[in-house]
């Protein structure tokens, strides 16, 4: 790139246009983008590979601001890069379906690769950006043929190291050796409170040494050849992640509240951004940036080249492996395979007319022992269950530092990384990522869980051990509030199954989900297979739909998900010889339910018919939706027991002898 300013100059520009979007819309952060611009000017002008004219180019560097709240940082670099954000976005920062959101948001704005805010989570995708760039690598690149070869980029604050997920990720990211990730940590001692020294005083280098990174140590991050030195100096480390740990001052340049909280999270104000036009020499008015300063700036040219030489290994590698090319391309796309549906079909079909008798975490096992053969862009793993949850399959591999061509991660003790890491994974393309823990400790994971839901990735999570049917680990590990709080997160699909058919039909779901998350739950204890014919297999995947039925108009309608669809079941076969017109319905997703027209989800709750039972082992609140004020829900209201399953059913009301006995009190 040829200079025609100095990188003081262009790492300026980032400055005022932080100052001035964030008075412009009286709120916002500009702390964060002052201090780090210089290391941004650095980073963006000659080491980040990207193409503003493409910002979907498949070999692109990738690049966080896991300190999402400066996000006037990454969109000044954006606008004055050349991608398709003008300076009308950057003036309308944090108002109305701007495409300038108060956080970056995934989808929103050309060249956000995820979507930051919730501290720490930032770097956890980044750790899943570089997984995945390390794996499809293992899978796909054949000698002299580097067709997936990019690195990730973090910038972070003080706050993301703060956060316990920080550990998680970073722990597992030096033990799997991820060489092209780079975290930069801005290092400048202040956060909303105050200076930090009262509350985090860790020695955080020597922390990421202990966790098998490359550290960089005490680099001035407003000396643009120290930082460039040490970026290289990463960059030749290829064994393991690399960490610059950057003293900065936050607010720079704002001479009366620069190193201070003042310029943390509010506006300067205009006399304090007046002082910094002259501090630093910028005469110009607000927003408006000197033709040389986005010469220097823009990337195009550059990006286009860059591209340009990929499209050229591709072109080559699709002359010499055209199989894996076609595999490649696919994957990368999220497109099926052709003759999925077909297989997909013919498998929910089979297990059908088998029938198998299991446990539905073992009829996970099943459905995705069949399915995993057909996608091998399924990437599994557990946090440190994998016997438990039933995660793996015959075809699994271990992914390690020394062999990354598996499909199968082993992520301890780390609900929450887990979950950050499989969206950063989704996020990059390639793989369907799918991981399991209890369903209990999808507390630790909810947070990764609703960021998947609001940037419309596919995450798939495998929650086993559902209710108080895993018995005598007792209340710990019972979940009670769980399903609700999982349904309650918008975009999200949950399933709670009650055999191998519905499982099978669950894990063909989240197989084929595009925008959402799908949460899989599944119980410990062995559940009973349910008669069906061809068009409720159909129906399954409505996630309502009527199980069994009689003549005429029902009186009582029972629903029920999961392990209690069998205890309905039996109670449903002793109303209907006394007599009594019941229709049982089978509800695995009360989400995709709800999605349904109208016209369906009365066919399945007719309005005549409001004398209705919901029995579900969890919180009994959000089945009054479909019960009614005057229905009745069986459920729990209070913690569990420690005891074995059989008992607690009996002790909690799970059985056929409660069914009918407050069915019979609704029919009065």
């Amino acid at each position: 790139m040829t200079t025609t300013v100095d990188a003081r100059l262009m790492a300026n520009a980032i400055r005022i246009l932080s100052a001035d979007a964030v008075q412009q819309a009286n709120s916002g952060h500009p702390g964060a983008p002052m201090g780090m611009a210089d290391i941004a000017q650095v980073l963006w002008s000659g080491h980040l590979k990207h193409n503003p004219a493409n910002p979907g180019w498949q070999n692109r560097d990738r690049f966080v601001l896991s300190n999402g709240h400066g996000s006037m940082l990454i969109y000044s670099l954006l606008h004055l890069t050349g991608y398709d954000l003008s300076i009308e976005d950057l003036k309308n920062f944090r108002q109305f379906e701007s495409r300038t959101p108060g956080h970056p948001e995934h989808g929103y704005t050309p060249g956000v690769e995820t979507t930051t805010g919730p501290l720490g989570q930032g770097i956890a995708n980044a750790v899943g950006f570089a997984l995945a760039e390390k794996v499809l690598a293992a899978q796909f690149n054949q000698p002299g043929l580097a067709l997936v070869d990019h690195r990730t980029w973090v910038f972070m604050g003080d706050g993301c190291l703060m956060e316990g997920i920080s550990h998680e990720a970073c722990s597992l990211a030096g033990t799997l050796g991820l060489g092209k990730l780079v975290a930069i940590w801005d290092d400048n001692k202040i956060s909303i409170d105050g200076p930090v020294d009262g509350w985090f005083t860790d020695d955080t280098a020597a922390r990421f040494e202990a966790y098998g990174w490359h550290v960089l140590r005490d680099v001035d991050g407003h000396d643009a050849e120290a930082i460039n030195a040490a970026i290289q100096s990463a960059v030749a480390e290829t064994g393991k992640p690399s960490m610059i740990c950057c003293r900065t001052t936050i607010g720079f340049g704002a001479p009366n509240k620069q190193g201070t909280a003042g310029s943390h999270g509010a506006p300067l104000g205009d006399e304090e951004i007046q002082l910094v036009r002259e501090g630093l020499d910028w005469p110009h008015a607000p927003f408006d940036i000197p033709e040389a300063v986005y010469k220097d700036w823009n990337a195009c040219a550059q990006g286009q080249q860059d591209e340009a030489q990929w499209q050229g290994v591709l072109e080559d590698y699709q002359s010499k492996h055209p199989e894996l090319a076609e595999e490649y391309r696919r994957r990368m796309m999220g497109t099926m395979p052709e003759d999925w549906a077909e297989l997909s079909t013919a498998f929910i079909q089979a297990t059908q007319q088998e029938g198998p008798t299991l446990a539905t975490r073992k009829s996970s096992q099943r459905a995705l022992e069949y399915y995993a053969g057909l996608l091998p862009e399924l990437i599994g793993g557990s946090a440190d269950l994998t016997g438990s949850n039933n995660t793996v399959w015959r075809g699994s591999k271990t992914i390690s530092d020394e062999d990354a061509s598996g499909n199968y991660i082993n992520y301890g003790v780390r609900e929450f990384a887990m979950a950050a890491i499989m969206n950063g994974i989704s996020l990059h393309d390639g793989f369907k990522p799918y991981a399991g823990t209890f369903l209990v400790f999808s507390d630790y994971a909810r947070n990764a869980i609703r960021m998947a839901a609001l940037m419309k990735q596919p995450s798939l999570f495998v929650f086993t051990h559902d209710s108080i049917g895993l018995g005598e680990d007792g209340p710990t590990h019972q979940p009670i509030e769980h399903l609700a709080s999982l349904r309650l997160i918008p975009n999200h699909s949950v399933w709670r199954p009650c055999d191998a058919v519905e499982s099978a039909v669950a894990w063909k779901f989240a197989c084929e989900s595009q925008d959402s998350p799908v949460s899989m739950v599944y119980s410990r204890q062995t559940l009973p297979h349910m008669n069906r014919d061809n068009i409720d297999l159909v129906n399954i995947e409505k996630g309502g739909y009527v199980l069994s039925d009689c003549e005429g108009l029902p009186e009582l309608i029972i629903i029920a998900s999961g392990s209690e669809v069998g205890i309905a079941q039996l109670a449903n076969e002793q109303l209907t010889e006394s007599g009594v017109r019941v229709r049982l319905v089978s509800m695995p997703s009360t989400t995709e339910f709800d999605r349904q027209d109208a016209a369906y989800r009365e066919s399945v709750l007719p309005a005549s018919c409001d004398r209705r039972l919901a029995i579900e082992a969890g919180s009994t609140d959000y089945w009054y939706k479909y019960v009614g004020l005057n229905g009745a829900v069986i459920g729990m209201d209070s913690f569990g027991e420690s005891a074995p399953a059989s008992k607690l059913f009996e002790h909690f009301g799970f059985t056929v002898d409660n069914v009918l006995a407050q069915s019979k009190r609704l029919l009065g």
